[in-house]
């Protein structure tokens, strides 16, 4: 019943934002106007009955104290009309009067702000939430004319987002298909050979390049994109990231508490362990540090390396960027830890921001907001 009169309304109402505002005002102005009307009737002053008697003035008019009385309803003499000296009662009628009439109008606008701008509102929320889950449902065409057309063009941008990001990771899996091919071969033909010094270069030279591809391709596979979420414990996550560098014999230290923050397991692991091993390559030790507080968690990652120019501090996060000039993948990197820890931090609602130290090195602080659970 219920939905057969919301179609009802919906075919009664204007199709547009500007027909639904008007029949608003219209409709608040004409009940503003009834109530107040009403309620001066109901509340109007009783007029005293005329005497029974030939027509003429009351008896009681006459002279009184040397002046003419006036007729009743007007002012004595040297008295100003006015509602201050208006009867009680009309006063009280007036202020009712004024009263409905502000009272209807506030109230029925603000109920028309909020219906009008909710779809609005919801494509808002629906466009923020977009860059974390691009496989949110769709928003519902429902509403005016303007949203009914903005809610399909942004569903019709949101397929054409998922459209292409599958054939990106078709052609993802193809280049790593046909990279990893030679690659494989190249192997083989390393162990048939009679050199053992050159065995060993090329053993390390298709290593680097297994790793670098490696990193490639999952930096434009965007793996942590349709990863579930989850409670996690960063504090244990960060001891595991310490012992397993403890393990190679790197000195990392982990400080600070936090309570469970909702995240992606596997790319919070791994923006850490990137933040984590860009501080040993140039520092040769990490200082983790978690700073909790009640809307964000903040992970700040120290080493105490040279540190980077301050013009260097952004650049350094866009893909195969490096400051330094090599192509050594053992002191420079392939150009993508800090890219694909910033993309897993932006995917998580935050931020990664780099600073030089006062007592020398740098800090990599990556604020992870809190989720509602």
């Amino acid at each position: 019943m219920a939905a057969r009169w919301r179609v009802a309304l919906q075919r009664w109402l204007p199709d547009t934002l500007f027909g639904r505002l008007a029949l608003l005002l219209i409709v608040a102005v004409i009940a503003s106007h009834v109530l107040a009307l009403t309620l001066m009737f109901e509340l109007r002053p009783a007029h005293p009955e005329r005497p029974p008697g030939p027509p003429g003035p009351p008896p009681h008019w006459g002279v009184a104290e040397g002046r003419p009385l006036p007729p009743p309803g007007q002012p004595l003499h040297g008295e100003r009309p006015g509602f201050w000296n208006a009867p009680p009662s009309l006063q009280l009628g007036l202020l009712l009067d004024i009263g409905v009439r502000l009272a209807a109008l506030v109230a029925v606008a603000w109920w028309a702000a909020r219906w009008l701008s909710r779809p609005m509102l919801r494509l808002a929320t629906a466009a923020q939430q977009l860059g974390r889950d691009i496989n949110r449902p769709p928003l519902p065409e429902d509403g005016t004319l303007e949203c009914r057309g903005a809610s399909r063009v942004f569903n019709q941008m949101q397929a054409r987002i998922r459209q292409q990001l599958a054939e990106r990771d078709r052609f993802v899996a193809a280049v790593s298909h046909d990279l990893r091919t030679p690659l494989t071969r190249l192997r083989l033909r390393t162990e048939t050979l009679g050199d053992a010094r050159a065995q060993q270069l090329f053993r390390r030279d298709i290593a680097e390049m297994d790793a670098m591809i490696t990193s490639t391709l999952d930096y434009l596979r965007g793996v942590a994109g349709a990863e579930a979420w989850a409670l996690l414990d960063v504090r244990a996550l960060a001891d595991s990231l310490a012992d397993d560098q403890l393990a190679l014999g790197h000195r990392v230290s982990v400080a600070g508490q936090a309570t469970p923050l909702r995240a992606q397991a596997v790319a919070l692991r791994r923006c850490l362990d990137n933040l984590v091993g860009n501080a040993i390559r140039y520092g040769g030790s990490a200082e983790i540090t978690l700073h909790d507080a009640a809307d964000a968690l903040t992970v700040e990652v120290r080493d105490h390396g040279p540190g980077l120019p301050p013009e260097e501090l952004e650049r350094v996060m866009e893909p195969f960027y490096r400051v330094e000039a090599s192509r050594n993948r053992q002191s420079g990197g392939a150009g993508l830890g800090l890219t694909i820890a910033s993309d897993i931090a932006r995917r998580h609602g935050g931020q990664l921001v780099l600073r030089n130290a006062a007592g020398g090195g740098l800090v990599a602080a990556a604020t992870f907001p809190r989720r509602a659970v």
